[in-house]
């Protein structure tokens, strides 16, 4: 396992642009480049990530007919092993989940509860009847929640599910799994950690009715339009990354032509080396020095690292 993950985060490491080095100071960055190269890349990377104009977004702006699909892609780097994800591009459904650390104390798989939430998401939209339905994302939450509690399944997790219904994106999530939807470089909606104080987010286990999802998940949906980007991840992303460094890696990715999978590996990659740097501000640290009780810190949160990113297109691309 530390021979593969090693061997992940070395290809992952090669795929991040300099740019992105060069803009965001990452600490564990490659050796400099030489002095003009370092102009010509710093250069490069002030006009790709450049900020823009912050003219509020009309999320209810007309949206050209026609029909939308998603196309995704994924990458997950691994800490302690207990994130899980599922998609299904047929269904026009991803999901991501997080098995709460805290069992590992009492020698419990913490990533059990994960893992049988987005399989039994997965199993339940590939099984279901009628293909092409509309997926309901509180509605897959709360089957797979009762279906992983039914089976007695140990620990808990937090979740989120995003769908594309018709030209509409839908979400539900527990806890601070999320996403974030950018449209032109921009966030359009993000998700807001539940948490019931810092670092205890809300979580699903077999201890909880599985119709207390319902109340407990958040729930919403925006009208989709070709081009929107949409990332989907565990707290190891979200905990570690601002969403104006997502708005500028995915601003950079969509002007380089990035793939889903080459946007995932880029995120996530930036995420883990934000993770291990000390010296720098994150919103896991802004968000601890702000809670009672809290001593002052700078840095980011190791963790497990899961990262989904979606492309919306039209249907016949």
């Amino acid at each position: 396992m530390e021979r593969h993950m090693a061997q992940t985060l070395f290809e992952i490491d090669g795929r991040i642009p300099d740019a992105l080095r060069v803009a965001f100071g990452l600490c564990e960055a490659r050796p400099a480049p030489a002095p003009g190269q370092h102009d010509e890349v710093a250069n490069f990377a002030a006009v790709l990530l450049a900020p823009r104009d912050d003219e509020p977004m009309d999320c209810d702006e007309p949206v050209a007919p026609g029909a939308l699909r998603m196309v995704f892609d994924s990458c997950c780097i691994t800490d302690h092993g207990e994130d899980a994800h599922f998609g299904s591009a047929d269904a026009g459904v991803v999901g991501v989940a997080d098995g709460v650390g805290g069992y590992r104390e009492s020698i419990v798989d913490a990533s059990a509860f994960a893992r049988g939430l987005m399989n039994s998401a997965y199993a339940d939209v590939v099984t279901a009847a009628a293909p092409g339905t509309h997926v309901c994302p509180r509605t897959l939450l709360e089957r797979a929640h009762q279906a992983t509690a039914a089976a007695g399944t140990p620990a808990a997790s937090t979740a989120a599910i995003v769908s594309l219904a018709g030209r509409t994106l839908r979400w539900a999530y527990v806890g601070d799994s999320g996403f974030a939807v950018f449209r032109d470089g921009r966030v359009l909606r993000r998700s807001r950690a539940q948490q019931h104080y810092f670092n205890c987010p809300y979580q699903l286990n077999a201890g909880r009715d599985s119709a207390m999802v319902a109340d407990d998940a958040e729930v919403g949906e925006v009208p989709a339009k070709e081009g929107d980007v949409v990332v989907v991840g565990t707290d190891g992303l979200f905990d570690n990354v601002t969403d104006d460094e997502l708005e500028r890696i995915v601003r950079m990715g969509t002007a380089l032509g990035f793939s889903p999978l080459n946007m995932a590996e880029v995120v996530a990659g930036f995420a883990f080396e934000a993770a291990r740097c000390s010296n720098r501000d994150t919103p896991y640290s802004v968000l601890g020095r702000s809670e009672a009780g809290q001593g002052f810190f700078t840095g980011g949160k190791p963790d497990d690292i899961t990262v989904v990113v979606v492309y919306i297109i039209p249907s016949y691309h």
